[in-house]
């Protein structure tokens, strides 16, 4: 066996599943708040790529100012939402709250064809494409941005949700009802979220973005970032952070030994297999929550 090349597809892997985790922590901070998976944080990453290429070519501003404008604009379009269609199912069935974000994923898709159109746009950040070289193990300069990424928002998260108001999103999440009697507004809490949400969707989406182009492909990630936060529970961070490693390097190393059996393709196969185990040995995740109820 090739140590060498299996410790470069291990390392690869655990870069790219830190990626996926970009994903993961948007879904973790909205389901952290509102007891809700939500399906349009593939939108609003692709959302979050096509404002900074549209602040940076249309409007000629530099990228550096781009990126955090456009993080301003997506952390208003979060409160939007929450403002202008999730108030309106408080205390209505989760599947219904379920599937607002699964029209809201498709009618994101659908406004952003209409507007820049379905062919891909290049973007890019200043990130040399020469390879780096670990002694001879090869590694990928984006990718390794993009993990440091995804580490930045890690520790920023774990840090605000010792803050005052991060304590109040926690308490959120604990309990509802509690929350309202002790007087914190619940409403505001969950915009937060989604707000919080749609900033990290910037994140993901440029950096997704200079691996494979700005279009409505960028949202079918969502898949992979589900997976994630399912496998590391869907209310803990850092087990989205140490999934996205685990379904990376499992993913890459299996794709690899299955591909030449199969013909290639085996990655959704994989990350498939990941989430369906999940679901049926391990729902509540590596790291999630695990709520005991008395019968």
């Amino acid at each position: 066996m090739d140590w060498v090349f299996l410790s470069e597809l291990a390392i690869n892997g655990a870069l790219t599943g830190l990626l996926y985790s970009l994903f993961a922590i948007g879904l973790v901070l909205i389901y952290k708040a509102s007891s809700v998976p939500n399906l349009a944080q593939g939108g609003l990453t692709m959302v979050g790529a096509y404002v900074v290429l549209a602040l940076a070519r249309d409007v000629g501003l530099p990228l550096w100012l781009a990126i955090p404008l456009a993080a301003v604009v997506m952390f208003g379009l979060g409160f939007g939402i929450e403002r202008v269609a999730l108030r309106r199912l408080a205390g209505r069935p989760v599947v219904m709250i379920l599937m607002l974000t699964l029209g809201l994923d498709i009618f994101l898709r659908g406004t952003t064809l209409a507007i820049w159109g379905g062919t891909s746009r290049s973007m890019e950040l200043g990130v040399s494409y020469d390879p780096l070289f670990l002694g001879d193990i090869f590694i990928s300069r984006i990718h390794l941005v993009g993990a440091g990424v995804a580490l930045a928002l890690f520790v920023a998260f774990m840090l605000f949700f010792r803050t005052r108001t991060g304590i109040k999103l926690r308490a959120i999440a604990d309990d509802y009802m509690a929350s309202w009697s002790v007087g914190i507004s619940v409403e505001r809490g969950v915009g937060l979220s989604w707000a919080l949400a749609s900033v990290v969707a910037v994140a993901a989406g440029v950096i997704w973005g200079v691996i494979q182009g700005v279009d409505q492909a960028l949202s079918l990630l969502l898949l992979k970032g589900l997976t994630v936060a399912v496998l590391g529970g869907l209310d803990s961070i850092l087990g989205a952070v140490i999934a996205g490693i685990i379904l990376g390097v499992v993913e890459n190393i299996g794709a690899d030994f299955l591909d030449p059996l199969v013909g290639g393709g085996s990655r959704e196969l994989i990350v498939a297999a990941v989430l369906i185990l999940t679901v049926m040995i391990r729902p509540h995740g590596l790291f999630g929550r695990h709520d005991i109820e008395r019968v």
